[in-house]
């Protein structure tokens, strides 16, 4: 993947910001579609997916993140190399939709114009510090519970923190791994823990509040205080995260009560798509779908002004 540093060059047909899922789509449906496109991403196309360790429910056969990263970066590539799309590598820090124009500000200061752009920045993983019912004695490090593998967590005791839709991916994932999974996890996320309640590898305990210490030889001091008062200790030798996501949203975006950002809020020439719309349709395949959709609008809309695709 070539990219060019940022420009004021002349305005683009489409603008999007973020190489996810979305994204890709949503560039890669406007270039089909002869629209000029520019793509902008702060890492590397995919970077997010690329993290993670296993794929379940992703139509075409994925079984990694790494490798699906690797296709999306293809079909961007192979875009460029068309002539008919530019990505630039830039973090972007705000947009503002015009009556006749969308504008994104880099973090250098740069502009870039279009009539259109899609917000598809995605989320960012919740850390305990995010929550108010997690307390941690010192700097308490927490990976993902996604980013794990069979062989870090076979015949240690494993707590996970928070029950988020990824527990179920992993295990389906990882079917014949004899991992086990103890979940604590608020009331509020008790019907996320439905599709995985049969499987005999996970306890889920309802919890208030949770402590967390690290032993100086290793390992932790975990303890759940249920919602009634009681309260569990126990030993874990690995704390995994599985808390959810927060948007990783604009400046210039109209955020919503639960800090997602609605479509319908947003200004006409200001699209996101993707897992930025809503917490409850975050999968991969919802946002590759939301994403080309998100591009078929300004291509109507050129329609009806007049704009003929080249060929």
């Amino acid at each position: 993947m070539t990219t060019i540093a940022p420009s004021g060059n002349e305005p683009v047909d489409l603008l999007v910001v973020g190489a996810g899922p979305a994204g890709v789509a949503a560039a890669v449906m406007g270039a089909s579609l002869r629209l000029r496109v520019t793509l902008v991403e702060a890492v590397a196309v995919g970077s997010k997916v690329a993290a993670i360790g296993a794929l379940e429910n992703v139509p075409g056969a994925w079984l990694t993140g790494p490798q699906l990263a690797a296709a999306f970066a293809a079909d961007i590539a192979r875009h460029q190399d068309a002539n008919r799309l530019t990505v630039v590598q830039a973090r972007a820090t705000a947009v503002t939709g015009h009556r006749d124009r969308a504008e994104v500000v880099l973090a250098d200061g740069s502009l870039l114009t279009a009539a259109t752009v899609v917000a598809a920045t995605g989320v960012t993983a919740l850390t305990p510090q995010d929550v108010d019912w997690i307390e941690s004695t010192g700097a308490v490090n927490v990976p993902p519970l996604w980013r794990a593998t069979p062989e870090e967590l076979e015949g240690r005791e494993v707590v996970v923190l928070g029950a988020d839709r990824p527990l179920g991916t992993w295990l389906r994932a990882h079917p014949r791994t004899d991992a086990r999974l103890h979940v604590l996890h608020t009331a509020h996320d008790s019907y996320k823990t439905a599709e995985v309640a049969d499987d005999s590898r996970v306890r889920f305990t309802p919890a208030g509040r949770v402590e967390i210490a690290e032993r100086s030889g290793g390992g932790y001091d975990v303890t759940a205080y249920h919602p009634d008062g009681a309260s569990r200790s126990a030993r874990a030798d690995v704390v995994l995260g599985n808390l959810g996501s927060k948007p990783s949203a604009l400046s210039g975006l109209v955020i919503g009560p639960d800090g997602y950002c609605p479509p319908e809020a947003q200004h006409p020439r200001v699209l996101v798509a993707g897992d930025l719309k809503g917490a409850r349709m975050q999968r991969i395949a919802v946002a590759l779908g939301d994403g080309g959709r998100a591009a078929l609008i300004p291509y109507y809309r050129s329609l009806e002004n007049g704009f003929a695709p080249s060929p």
